[in-house]
């Protein structure tokens, strides 16, 4: 089957490429990409005045299998990153059983064969059960196809443990991606601990619980001459501390969610758990250094941290309702919206993050629309508006601090390996 999508504006930051050009696909690769292409055997579809970019990845996503399907599974998961945009996803590896081992790297790999309607990347787990005791598996599942490590929702006590992790990583090239909140200053908190935590008496979490983990993974990494990556920046005093390990020569890469760039503590409603998230939404300050890191370079990726709960869980006080909500249905257009549109991020930028970046980071083959990489494509319409409503997301997670906004911009086609999975908001 071939593609020939006509007259869009292709940005592909990976070749530094943003023009009026044509893309065509065959068997499941990137054929051509040029001006006034035409193939008879194709199917032509117009997409003059949209965006034609690489499709989306995101590195940090939790589809909840195995063990948690009430939760999310691979299908719906997957439908709302088709949804999204996105073509590649790497799920998280704190399920139940934790994916800690060879043989549920392999049983994953081949579910998402069967059921996904994009690409799903395996992460495994640093140490077995995420206990933080011991190390996990980590050779074998990288000859199982695992493709990252965290014991991502729990910060590594033991810097002993992770720097042998680290040494051991060397060779195979891999990253891990750490959670990080110092334990100890952040037990039973729930908000950002400050002016508004002490208003509605919720016990917080301090941005030094993120700053001190930040340094210290920073520095073993630094010692180790190996790679880490910083899961879900939301402190900037941590975005100071990542970019001045960058200026010494660090292998320190971070990432930050949408959510942490376009909201603040002031979002926080006793009454609405989907504000509940981990780390939490910080000051205005944090999120405009945020914002200056994704500018500057030293926040390297954009990330959804994917997080959708049973609404039953979900619905409960704040303080006893689990951290997350589902990002994959909404994070474009709350990009588009509050960075692009305002003039704050230029598109460029964002698709990079999204696109080449995180593929370059993580060795991934998409990220990338020359001739003879995977036909991953996202089409995206920049001045669609629509309004979020949970009741129509393809993710089993309902809860949302989008619910109700009107956003500006959205994908509305979502190709994989040459096969349209999503056409105008509907997934195949």
């Amino acid at each position: 089957m071939k593609l020939l999508l006509k007259g869009g504006r292709l940005i592909d930051p990976a070749n530094n490429i943003d023009e009026e050009l044509d893309v065509l696909t065959a068997e499941g690769k990137i054929a051509t990409v040029g001006q006034n292409l035409s193939d008879s055997e194709a199917e032509v579809i117009d997409v003059k005045g949209k965006i034609v970019t690489p499709g989306l990845i995101d590195m940090h996503v939790h589809l909840r299998e195995p063990g948690q399907e009430a939760k999310e599974d691979f299908l719906s998961g997957t439908k709302a990153a088709a949804a999204g945009g996105y073509t590649t996803v790497a799920t998280m590896p704190n399920t139940s059983p934790v994916v800690d081992n060879a043989a549920l790297v392999r049983a994953l790999k081949k579910r998402a064969v069967g059921v996904a309607k994009v690409r799903v990347e395996i992460i495994g787990a640093v140490t077995k059960g995420q206990k933080g005791e011991e190390p996990a598996e980590m050779g074998d599942m990288i000859d199982a196809g695992a493709v990252a490590f965290s014991d991502d929702g729990h910060f590594i006590k033991s810097a002993k443990l992770l720097l042998n992790a680290l040494d051991y990583l060397k060779p195979f090239d891999k990253t891990i991606i750490n959670h990080e909140e110092e334990t100890t200053l952040v037990e039973e908190g729930v908000i950002n601990e400050g002016v508004i935590s002490a208003k509605l008496g919720m016990k917080g979490r301090p941005t030094v619980a993120e700053d001190i983990a930040v340094a210290r993974d920073i520095m073993l990494a630094e010692y180790a001459k190996a790679k880490v990556h910083v899961a879900h920046l939301s402190s900037g005093r941590a975005v100071e501390i990542v970019r001045a390990a960058k200026q010494r020569g660090v292998q320190v890469t971070c990432e930050v969610t949408p959510q942490h760039l376009t909201l603040t503590e002031e979002a926080v409603n006793p009454a609405d758990s989907s504000t509940k998230i981990n780390p939490p939404l910080r000051t205005k300050w944090d999120t405009e250094m945020l914002l200056e890191g994704l500018r500057d370079g030293t926040i390297d990726i954009i990330v959804t941290d994917h997080s959708p709960h049973a609404y039953e869980e979900k619905d409960r006080e704040y303080a006893y309702a689990p951290s997350g909500f589902p990002g994959l249905e909404t994070a474009l257009g709350v990009l588009l919206t509050d960075l692009y549109h305002t003039g704050k991020l230029d598109l460029t930028t964002i698709i990079a993050k999204m696109t080449c970046i995180p593929a370059k980071i993580f060795q991934l083959p998409g990220g990338n629309l020359a001739v003879g990489r995977p036909a991953d494509i996202a089409v995206i319409d920049p001045e669609m508006t629509w309004q979020v409503d949970p009741a129509k997301f393809y993710t089993k997670g309902s809860h949302s601090p989008f619910s109700g906004r009107k956003l500006k911009g959205k994908a509305i086609m979502t190709i994989v390996g040459g096969k349209i999975v999503m056409k105008d908001g509907v997934v195949a």
